[in-house]
């Protein structure tokens, strides 16, 4: 993508808020970053402070994104990790319902490679964030020999950058390409995987004519880059402060994403070992609503992208806004009368997970709304990505599968804090792992509602031998639900005429196409497009 290389030029975006400098971790090196435009490459990473700055653009890039290069008053929309990301993920799965038109073209599945600017900029911001990851490896190497940092400082950069561009291509091919189980061997097409930093004529040019790699191939580049990201990042206790230690990443961020990885791959030996190395390190919050009610400062947030009032993806990205504020995502009859969510679980509470919308003159119950993200007036919610809930319902998954009845301790840990009595309302054990991995399943539901996870899971149990998922699942119809007619605890919620309808896993449409963007500067991705577009 030649946009990407203005010649040999990086775009620095700083945050435009107090920074943690991630090289040491005490209060002398907490340092204010007024905003600058550009630098050159050399500049950029000739003194610590500039190697700083472009760390934190490579933040900012996650952040908030650019989102459209024909219109540039519409950037910053949360894309690639932060709201665009929760959202895109939620309106490909059944669980929250669109009620306007902004991500309409994802919840009904009208793609299309030109037009469909939503997905278009997930591909093209994705790779804006991988491209800038790139440049800071190469960068930050040259500042070590330079003498500008030393060995340890430049890892942990490092290792950042590893952890963005090994999250930005496990999404990427979440949504552009089949799951890993779609071929015996993963031998099926992936996405291109670039490692190669854009800094001259030559190594942009080799990046635009990158083919798309296999599935098998791209998740052993991932993984490796994870491994390397966890033995060269610092650790949580190594960056200073509790914040410090959710909003950068951490080794500990990175063995969290290997869970979901493996599990994706269906290698749960891989799942439980790594889930294993967090085993002390997080405690889940005793109140669910905790990690939400204290987003920079709870003992189960392992990795969360920082928002700011003055430094956010604005109205129109911010999760706030679009959860809550606008009132433009909603919570689906399906899940909400789903018969295993118990009546009484504390994750329907009022005010805490869940807002109950209300008409202002009767006070009647008109919407049901997420409310994990609070603040509608100054969008400073963090973004979070990885939490300890996670990675227990991971290894719960992977040991049931693998017939470890151990599994039971981490999935009732979760569920258990949520519970009006669990005495007597805790699971105590299943017939068969069927059941038990069905249990867990539903618990991730519930607990991620509204956090981006649930098309995750519904892509990798793509033809399941234990609880196989076919396709896209049916949904709500596209509109804010009538509260008095749909939703009904415990009383499950029947697909009807006008309703979203399921789009087979066969059909071209459960991938999206590589965008034109894309396809008209590669032609070695314009042979490569997914079948159908």
């Amino acid at each position: 993508m030649n946009s990407l290389l203005h010649k040999s030029k990086i775009f620095i975006a700083a945050t435009g808020f107090a920074l943690l400098a991630l090289s040491s971790c005490n209060e002398e090196n907490i340092l204010n970053l007024e905003p600058y435009n550009q630098a050159s490459e050399d500049g950029a990473f000739s003194t610590k402070e500039n190697v700083i700055l472009s760390v934190n653009g490579m933040y900012q890039a996650a952040q908030v994104g650019q989102y459209n290069n024909a219109t540039p008053s519409q950037s910053g929309r949360g894309y690639p990790f932060g709201a665009a990301y929760f959202q895109q993920n939620d309106m490909r799965g059944e669980d929250m319902v669109n009620t306007a038109s902004f991500y309409a073209i994802t919840y009904v599945g009208t793609w299309d490679p030109a037009g469909a600017l939503n997905t278009v900029y997930y591909w093209i911001d994705t790779y804006r964030l991988i491209a800038r990851a790139n440049l800071v490896i190469e960068g930050v190497k040259k500042a070590v020999s330079n003498g500008v940092l030393t060995e340890a400082e430049g890892n942990d950069y490092i290792g950042q950058a590893l952890f963005f561009g090994a999250f930005s291509h496990y999404e990427l091919l979440n949504f552009f390409a089949r799951p890993y189980k779609h071929t015996a061997d993963a031998s099926h097409l992936g996405i291109p995987y670039r490692t190669v930093a854009s800094t001259s004529i030559a190594t942009a040019a080799e990046n635009e004519k990158l083919p798309r790699g296999t599935v098998a191939a791209n998740y052993a580049q991932l993984l490796k880059d994870l491994n390397d990201a966890e033995n060269f990042m610092y650790s949580k206790t190594q960056r200073g402060t509790a914040k410090a230690a959710i909003v950068y990443a951490t080794k500990e961020a990175a063995i969290a994403l290997k869970t979901r990885v493996y599990l994706s791959k269906g290698d749960y030996a891989s799942v439980i070992t790594e889930a294993n190395k967090l085993d002390g390190r997080y405690t889940l919050t005793a109140d669910p609503n905790t990690p939400f009610a204290n987003n920079y400062g709870n003992s189960e947030s392992i990795f969360s992208l920082e928002n700011s009032a003055t430094n956010n993806p604005s109205v129109n990205g911010a999760l706030a806004s679009q959860y809550l504020g606008r009132s433009l995502i909603a919570i689906s009859p399906i899940i909400w009368n789903n018969a295993g969510w118990l009546a009484t679980d504390k994750r329907r509470t009022e005010g805490g997970w869940i807002n109950f919308k209300r008409n202002a003159v009767t006070n009647a119950i008109t919407g049901y709304y997420i409310n994990k993200y609070k603040d509608t007036s100054t969008l400073t919610d963090a973004s979070p990505l990885l939490r300890y809930s996670e990675v227990l319902l991971n290894r719960a998954e992977a040991k049931a599968r693998l017939d470890n009845p151990t599994y039971l301790a981490d999935l009732n840990a979760v569920r258990n804090r949520s519970l009006a009595n669990p005495s007597i309302e805790a699971y105590t054990a299943f017939a068969n792992k069927t059941l038990a991995v069905n249990a867990i399943l539903l618990e991730r539901r519930i607990e991620f509602l509204g956090e981006g996870l649930r098309w995750n899971t519904i892509h990798r149990l793509q033809q399941d031998d234990i609880a196989p998922s076919s396709g896209i699942p049916a949904k709500y119809k596209n509109g804010a639900p009538p509260v008095l007619a749909d939703y009904k605890i415990e009383t499950p919620y029947v697909i009807k005429s006008g309703d979203v309808t399921a789009i087979p896993y066969s059909d071209y449409r459960y991938v999206w196409p590589i965008p034109t963007l894309e396809t008209s500067a590669n032609p070695t991705l314009a042979a490569q497009q997914n079948p159908g577009y």
